[in-house]
């Protein structure tokens, strides 16, 4: 899996010692020049793991936020895994919804990436996000990695 790839010139992770900065993740794919928009745009494993029903009512109205959701939440584990580290050493996350009423359905998907306990968490609403209105949610994380462990894990 790719890591979170910036859309403008910004980097989309840094190290300050032993801590892992993330910038804010998207669901935006710049190397297939795709805005994720709903099941059809991850994974089939991604989609029957969120509970694709193949009933249109109901998925196009849960599988835009359960897809940007996903896809946002690996893309943050990718790049805590290239940085060395791994999802269970994020301790922050900062969500930015475009609608709060998306949340609960985030929340189920947070839950797949983090079995064990959850990080600390702001949830935030927010007017709009770039690039367009298609963008949902987007998510900043902090991850703990001594510089020592990142490198036994490489």
């Amino acid at each position: 899996m790719t890591i979170a790839q910036p859309l403008a010139r910004y980097a989309a992770w840094r190290r300050a010692g032993d801590f892992i900065y993330l910038s804010g993740v998207i669901a935006v794919d710049p190397a297939r020049s795709l805005i994720v928009k709903g099941y059809a745009d991850i994974p089939p494993e991604a989609r029957a793991l969120l509970g694709e029903t193949g009933e249109f009512s109901t998925d196009i109205k849960e599988g835009p936020i359960l897809a940007q959701s996903w896809f946002v939440l690996d893309r943050v584990r990718a790049t805590v895994e290239a940085a060395g580290g791994q999802m269970g050493d994020v301790f922050k996350l900062v969500q930015y919804f475009r609608n709060l009423d998306h949340f609960p359905h985030y929340s189920r998907v947070r839950k797949l990436f983090f079995a064990g306990e959850p990080p600390a968490s702001t949830v935030v609403e927010v007017s709009a996000m770039l690039p367009t209105a298609d963008i949902l949610v987007e998510v900043e994380a902090t991850a703990y990695v001594p510089l020592q462990a990142s490198k036994g894990r490489g």
